[in-house]
């Protein structure tokens, strides 16, 4: 069955010219976050726009750190940049407010935050926030004119 299906899908995306992409969990398909950890683009621009709030401590975990005042992890799918990230974290106290993104691509294709996500609850941290980029960060944080460093 995967080898017709595999076929199939290399057939239509020869016809149609577009890529597929598949995703496939091995964890039953739950993610390692919930809905309430979760933030709004605009509920963290709204922040960052506001003198008064305190800010979360914000790492891009992805590609570059374009969100203002965001620290640039680089792509954790690689080990030596999640080393990098899990140092810069363990020496917080584990109630920082974090938020991390990517932005890349839509989560399901994401390399980057599952591994973030991954140490910041091994770590024990209680609030800890996955920046919602539904799309990507240019359609979800830069085209909406947000902050940005």
């Amino acid at each position: 069955m995967k080898n017709k299906l595999w076929i199939f899908l290399t057939v239509a995306a020869l016809i149609t010219g577009s890529m597929i992409f598949i995703s496939c969990s091995t964890d039953g398909g739950k993610e390692p976050w919930t809905v309430s950890q979760l933030m709004e683009p605009s509920e963290l621009a709204a922040i960052l726009n506001n003198p008064k709030a305190e800010k979360p401590l914000i790492y891009s975990v992805g590609f570059e750190a374009d969100i203002k005042g965001s620290y640039d992890m680089g792509p954790v799918k690689d080990d030596d940049k999640l080393q990098k990230f899990k140092d810069a974290v363990s020496k917080l106290p584990r109630n920082a407010k974090i938020v991390i993104y990517c932005g890349c691509c839509p989560f399901e294709h994401c390399p980057n935050i599952r591994p973030a996500f991954k140490v910041l609850s091994d770590l024990g941290f209680t609030n800890r926030k996955l920046l919602n980029l539904s799309h990507n960060l240019r359609v979800d944080w830069l085209a909406k004119g947000y902050p940005v460093n």
